[in-house]
């Protein structure tokens, strides 16, 4: 324990004497200065001190170092791989990538990745061992269903394509594990990383597994789906419809977010411990984190995989496995073979063979819902092993820590009062302090970020992440020093430097503490990451005798303490890195009312806050923090001007490193009809969505028309008049319209309203048609009173987005019939302006429809440093009426008539 004895002898104040113990205070003080032992250990103190700044700056940077060496070594020396083969992966992912665009509908997905990915299959049916029994069968689903995902839309498939495999006993088995990936890809893009390496890890794991001489105890089912990037459509026609969905007991999803370096398991459950454990006993090179499934849970990163439609419609635990890694390129033309490392193959490939064969073989399998009690911890350390606890255990824990720090601060609360000192009071007031800190440090940076945005400048550090760090954290440092220094320097001034250095060690507890608490209430397993920086700092603290506390920052205790902390920053610096590998990507897809430099502001200063936390004490104990100030406000001001005068350009067309600009172009032609069916207005142009905030300022130097001149307005019209592809309309409110000449497209989309039945009850039912390419949009806008009661789609109940508009999604494989669907509106027959407004778009995805010359002309004026993704679209739109409505029209037109007669006599 710590020796707090005779604290009023190592506390002395002036006559500043906040809760001192009077002028006898001075007089002890000067005794203790005019030791020739203290002036030695003052003048050690002095030494360090002086190099102080720089000790902690190679610290952090060092533990930066090897968090990077980590994420560079994909694979763990010294631990025997699988018999995974990367290299035949690899030669499975040249060949599903070389199809290029695997669009649902198309050719290329519909015809040739089939047979690709059923001609592999067939040749290990033919090398399999007698002990395993492969099944193959394709599906070809057609259903509907709702989520609320993107504020909320519905989604119709028909006919699209699903490849299921069955790997299992030869005496048959009952149960079996899922493992899932996506072959399709997003439009324009060759979708190497999302997911056609996915597939090829699986392909490859089949043929290995199948091909060894020991029998599984349950089956293996991997579903190549072919419809996920229509928003999660093939999972849902598996897990609803196939009869082999009712063998599946758990599974494992396999996506990206980024392409390449270490897979993250970053969702797990629900529940379903066992299958965290599973990972983390069959995982070769594990890589794991609660925190990451809590942040992608809450819905702050707009993104959603297969892991969802398994958990909620077929009700299955399972593991979500991601790439994270160089999001910059992910669903671009950039996203090839070439940049994904077969070592990354090689580790992904290891650990899912790992643990399928450990699920197949395990008898957990049969009844898992035994082994259903709550959520777990996880983490892995360092990638060497995954520690994990179930989370009851782990709320046990906290509150023991928890119980543990307030003990420490108590009893030392005690000693200072006997000593005369109000510690207490002191705590509140430092804790107090460096919130006022944090709030300052916060809002320098995002007045800054205000200031670049306004400049024009927004995104610089998007291909040199590094300027961010030098302008935002430069800046919220130097504002956390000088809040500290000027508490130093005028509210404890005259009070010992060992003092407040213990002082403000102990407010960093106090922060982290709290916190935790409060985390563990809410019973979020993130909380350990908060107790892990209470109970190990507190630890440290014990093992530094009280005499080296109060020597001050001596080599020796600066080494215990450091080596002290080192776990809980390697551990942070991880998750800061995943933090940012993640957001800065997405920062540039984010639409164009997120300002980025605000959001990668506030990112700044929260790590800034969080790494100085235990490195607060020792602004206090060292002699001036002047020059360090100067220092990080000189980095961050030249840097603001650096910035402000367009030196850094946010995005680079190099081939090695692209950041390229995302744009969407959609060559379409616009249709308005009134209650009568007549045609009110017809347009046609180039719509032109930029997707990040700064729209198309840096493109209008290239092309001269596409600027403020040609911004789209919104129309009071389902979705502004637009052929929305997906509901992000709220994300994207600065578009582009440059007209065009109308596009020519060989097959035109048919809509028609194919009759009204009236309902009792005041309900009216519109049966729609619907027939044209792959990829169709319905919007729907009931107009008041009347209200949008039930539908043919989804479970019935219409879904609808924060705005009253209604979102339908709908896709079709090669060949489909008439889609046909119904709604039902409640409400009077007397409203003069139609029931509803209804709008639908069609999207030409590929093949000769895809381009018009106006649209290829257009495309290639962009600069290299865009990805500008094209197809052409239309979008019509009528406002419909019931039947009563129809009668009442006609009476009013041959009134007119007449009435028109009778003024020419």
């Amino acid at each position: 324990m710590e020796r707090q004895g005779g604290a009023g002898q190592a506390v002395r104040r002036s006559r500043h004497n906040v809760g001192g113990s009077g002028a006898g205070s001075g007089h002890g003080s000067r005794r203790e200065e005019n030791s020739s032992n203290d002036r030695k250990t003052r003048s050690r103190s002095a030494v360090l001190g002086a190099g102080l700044p720089a000790l902690l700056l190679l610290y952090v940077l060092g533990l930066r170092g090897l968090v990077h060496l980590s994420l560079r070594q994909l694979l763990t020396p010294g631990v025997r791989s699988s018999d995974f083969n990367a290299s035949t992966a690899r030669l499975y992912l040249e060949h599903i990538t070389a199809i290029d665009s695997r669009t649902v509908g198309s050719p290329a997905n519909e015809v040739q990745t089939v047979s690709y990915i059923l001609d592999t299959i067939k040749a290990m049916q033919k090398k399999k061992n007698k002990v395993h029994k492969i099944t193959v069968d394709v599906q070809r689903p057609t259903g509907s269903f709702s989520i609320d995902f993107l504020g909320g839309f519905t989604s119709y498939y028909d006919n699209i394509t699903n490849i299921a495999v069955k790997l299992e006993p030869a005496r048959g088995a009952q149960h079996a594990v899922l493992a899932n990936c996506h072959f399709d890809s997003v439009a324009n893009t060759p979708g190497a990383s999302d997911d056609a390496v996915s597939c090829a890890v699986l392909l490859e794991i089949l043929g290995s597994l199948s091909s060894t001489p020991t029998s599984l105890k349950h089956a293996i089912i991997f579903l190549f789906n072919g419809a996920e990037e229509n928003i999660l459509q093939g999972s849902h026609g598996f897990i609803t419809q196939h009869p082999w969905a009712k063998l599946v007991r758990a599974f494992i999803n396999l996506e990206a977010a980024g392409v390449g370096g270490k897979e993250l398991v970053f969702q797990t459950g629900p529940e379903n411990p066992w299958l965290v454990q599973a990972y983390a006993q069959a995982a070769v090179h594990p890589c794991a984190s609660v925190v990451a499934q809590e942040v992608f849970q809450s819905g702050i990163i707009p993104s959603d995989t297969d892991f969802r439609i398994y958990r909620d419609f077929g009700n299955i635990p399972g593991i979500d496995l991601a790439f994270i890694e160089n999001g910059y390129i992910y669903h671009t033309k950039y996203d090839t073979a070439d940049r994904i490392h077969t070592d990354s193959i090689q580790r992904a490939g290891d650990n899912i063979m790992g643990v399928l064969k450990h699920l197949a073989s395990s008898h957990l399998l049969a009844d898992s819902s035994e082994y259903r009690h709550g959520n777990l911890v996880f983490f892995d350390v360092s990638g060497l092993f995954v520690l994990s606890y179930p989370a009851r255990i782990g709320t046990i824990v906290n509150y023991i820590i928890g119980a543990l720090a307030l003990f420490y601060l108590s009893k030392k609360t005690i000693k200072y009062k006997r000593g005369g000192m109000n510690y207490a009071r002191d705590l509140m007031v430092g804790l107090f302090i460096t919130v006022t800190s944090w709030v300052s440090a916060l809002v320098t940076v995002l007045i800054i970020a205000v200031l670049v945005t306004l400049t024009g400048n927004a995104l610089s550090w998007y291909t040199d992440f590094y300027v961010s760090v030098c302008l935002y954290g430069a800046a919220a440092l130097a504002k956390l020093i000088l809040m500290h220094t000027l508490a130093k320097q005028f509210y404890f001034a005259n009070i010992s430097k060992q003092y407040l250095g213990d002082l403000f060690f102990d407010v960093a507890l106090l922060s982290w503490g709290i916190p935790m608490l409060l985390l563990t209430n809410k019973g979020l397993c993130s909380a350990y990451f908060f107790a892990m920086w209470v109970i190990i700092p507190l630890v440290t603290k014990f093992l530094l005798s009280q005499e080296s506390i109060n020597q001050g920052p001596t080599y020796k205790y600066m080494t215990v303490y450091l080596l002290g902390l080192f776990f809980p920053y390697l551990h942070t610096m991880f998750h800061v890195w995943a933090v940012f590998e993640m957001f800065t990507p997405i920062l540039g897809r984010s639409g164009t009312e997120i300002p980025p430099d605000v959001v990668m502001a506030c990112l700044i200063a929260a790590s800034t806050v969080v790494l100085l936390s235990y490195f607060v004490k020792f602004i206090y104990l060292i002699k001036s923090t002047k020059n360090v100030m100067l220092w990080l406000a000189l980095i961050s001001g030249t840097t603001f001007v650096l910035v402000c005068s367009g030196l850094f350009f946010p995005y680079s067309g190099k081939m090695d490193n692209p950041r390229p600009k995302r744009i969407f172009l959609q060559h379409t032609e616009r249709t308005f009809h009134n209650l009568n069916g007549e045609v009110v207005k017809r347009d046609s142009g180039i719509w032109i969505n930029g997707f990040d905030f700064t729209g198309l300022s840096h493109i209008s130097p290239h092309i001269p028309e596409l600027n403020d001149t040609i911004r789209a307005p919104c129309d009071d019209v389902p979705f502004c008049g637009y052929p929305w592809f997906l509901p992000v309309h709220s994300f994207l409110r600065k578009n582009w319209y440059l007209p065009a000449p109308p596009p020519s497209v060989s097959k035109s989309m048919e809509f028609k309203l194919a009759s009204r039945e009236k309902l009792p009850w005041g309900v009216t039912r519109l049966n729609f048609e619907a027939k044209g390419p792959s990829h169709m949009t319905v919007y729907l806008r009931p107009h008041h009173p009347y209200v949008l009661h039930s539908w043919s789609l989804g479970d019935g109940t219409p879904v609808a987005s924060s705005d009253g508009d209604c979102f339908i999604y709908y896709s079709h494989g090669l060949q489909a019939p008439v889609w046909k669907f119904w709604i039902e509106l409640k409400g009077s027959d007397e409203y003069a302006d139609g029931m509803v407004s209804v709008a639908a778009a069609s999207h030409y995805f590929y093949g000769s429809d895809q381009y018009s010359p106006a649209l290829v002309s257009l495309q290639q004026r962009f600069p290299d440093w865009s990805f500008p993704s094209a197809w052409v679209g239309t979008y019509q739109k009528w406002i419909c009426i019931s039947q009563s409505q129809v009668f009442t029209d006609v009476i009013s037109k041959r009134k007119r008539e007449v009435f028109k007669k009778k003024q020419s006599v």
